[in-house]
């Protein structure tokens, strides 16, 4: 703006004056003057943006006491008063510049100007549509809190404080963003978390800078440690339950306005496999879920480029009855298996992404009649064989047991696909043992992206592939700082 740093006028008309130059353009700006009824010499004006603010709340806490308060004539220019004993909003704070003030007013609160004063007050009047909490469709759950973060982020702290009633809990708000000024608010537990994190969280979320921020997404790329790698280092939730257990392990929470999905750091890459679901049915069955989900991973990624390694170079090690059959299928397929391969898996995520794009019963209807349809007739034309169009259905079934791992997972599924293609079996083993030291290497805010799997004490690895009973989960991660390191006594456990 191009009065930042001006400071008020004294004068209700030169203020007027210079808003409406800052506003210039703008027929959003609405200007309301009125005048004490009993003592007309006191004038006062009131700014708010149309669409953005409480209509209701202006007129009745704002215009109306105002008017009809008798003012003593010798408390011209005198703001306290007003702001003490006239206006009744819950929120008012003064304002002294025409920064400060256009930046309010944008924001859905209204602006009081008083005639002889070069001070302005910023009331909360804020009223703006906003979508109600539902569950969030990426997040669904058999059991547990059915309510998802909005766009809105009071309404999302809200939540978040509901399920952490504690002054423990302790919230930073900061302002990033040079044109879309997006509010940021940075969620921890004090006794919990680590500062150095914490610090580090902070300095990364000041060096942005960039014009807009409308997404958690976008802070993502500025404050994660490895741009370039498929792998995620930063967290991400819309679900406020799955944010309170972050924090109660000692992770930081990141609520961006306008965007329903909250981050967490550090990121490690255990949490890809873990869901809230694990903890609010029995261990037993949620241990079973979570080596599947392992296990899927592991088909999802390697399944596609063994197949091609094993009928490309390796077929001495399939049964000879299994050999005859995908021959036999095999029989007069013009293309050779690695290039078979690559394009179903190419067609799969078309489809994949058609039915993400279009509406959900469309979509349904489309990805169904295109698996069906298009795998039919691809069979019947001889285009591909039927072997790996059983081959590609189980790599998208598994893919979708592990969602959240979903971007990795394509990328080294194409890429072991071409390793096999070339090199068999040596290059998918050489693949994993890449993946492998790059997963070793990567770091989430200063931890190591795999410290869970990498310790051998029994207490460190219950909640990994497996998760054991509660009472044994009496540990945070070791990257939580301070004393507050365990959920429970130690004399609880044997309980």
């Amino acid at each position: 703006m191009s009065s930042g740093g001006k400071r008020l006028y004294k004068s209700l008309d030169d203020n007027i004056s210079e808003i409406k130059q800052i506003f210039r353009d703008d027929d959003g700006l609405v200007i309301r003057s009125f005048r004490n009824r009993d003592n007309p010499i006191f004038k006062f004006c009131v700014l708010f943006i149309e669409g953005m603010t409480d209509n209701k709340l202006i007129d009745q806490y704002i215009i109306q006491p105002v008017i009809q308060y008798p003012i003593p004539g010798y408390l011209v220019g005198d703001l306290d008063v007003i702001s003490e004993q006239v206006v009744l909003s819950h929120n008012v704070e003064k304002v002294c510049d025409f920064a400060d003030l256009a930046e309010r007013i944008l924001r859905g609160e209204s602006i009081l100007l008083m005639e002889r004063c070069d001070k302005a007050l910023a009331l909360s009047t804020e009223g703006w549509k906003s979508r109600d909490i539902t569950e969030p469709e990426s997040e669904k759950v058999q059991r547990g809190p059915r309510e998802g973060f909005v766009e809105d982020i009071n309404t999302n702290l809200t939540m978040i404080r509901r399920k952490l009633p504690t002054t423990n809990l302790k919230v930073r708000n900061m302002i990033i963003g040079k044109q879309t000024r997006t509010k940021v608010s940075i969620c921890y537990l004090d006794d919990i978390a680590n500062k150095d994190i914490l610090n580090e969280l902070i300095n990364r979320l000041e060096k942005i800078d960039f014009d807009s921020i409308l997404d958690s997404g976008f802070i993502v790329e500025f404050i994660e440690d490895s741009p370039y790698s498929p792998f995620d280092t930063v967290g991400s939730t819309e679900r406020p339950d799955i944010a309170v257990a972050m924090m109660l392990q000692g992770h930081i929470v990141v609520v961006v306005d306008g965007t329903p999905s909250v981050l967490t750091v550090p990121f490690l890459m255990n949490e890809y496999f873990i869901t809230n679901d694990d903890y609010y049915i029995n261990f037993y069955f949620s241990s079973v879920s979570r080596i599947v989900r392992v296990i899927s991973f592991f088909i999802t990624v390697l399944l596609p480029a063994f197949y091609v390694a094993i009928l490309t170079y390796h077929q001495e090690m399939i049964p000879s009855p299994l050999l005859f059959s995908i021959s036999a299928a095999r029989e007069g397929i013009p293309f050779p298996t690695v290039v078979e391969t690559l394009g179903l898996l190419v067609v799969f995520e078309i489809l994949r992404e058609v039915g993400m794009r279009v509406p959900m019963q469309i979509g349904q209807s489309l990805s169904i009649l295109g698996a069906v349809v298009l795998g039919t007739a691809a069979v019947e034309a001889r285009l591909v064989s039927s072997s790996v169009i059983i081959v590609i259905a189980l790599t998208g079934l598994t893919g979708i047991m592990s969602i959240k791992i979903k971007g990795p997972a394509i990328l080294i599924r194409f890429s072991f696909v071409l390793l096999a293609g070339f090199l068999g079996l040596y290059g998918i083993v050489w693949g994993i043992i890449v993946v492998t030291l790059h997963l070793c290497s990567l770091r989430s805010f200063g931890v190591p992206y795999m410290m869970p799997y990498t310790s051998l004490k029994p207490g460190e690895v219950a909640n990994t592939i497996i998760r054991a009973p509660l009472r044994f989960l009496n540990k945070r991660d070791k990257f939580v700082s301070g004393e507050n390191k365990m959920k429970m006594e130690e004399k609880d456990i044997s309980k």
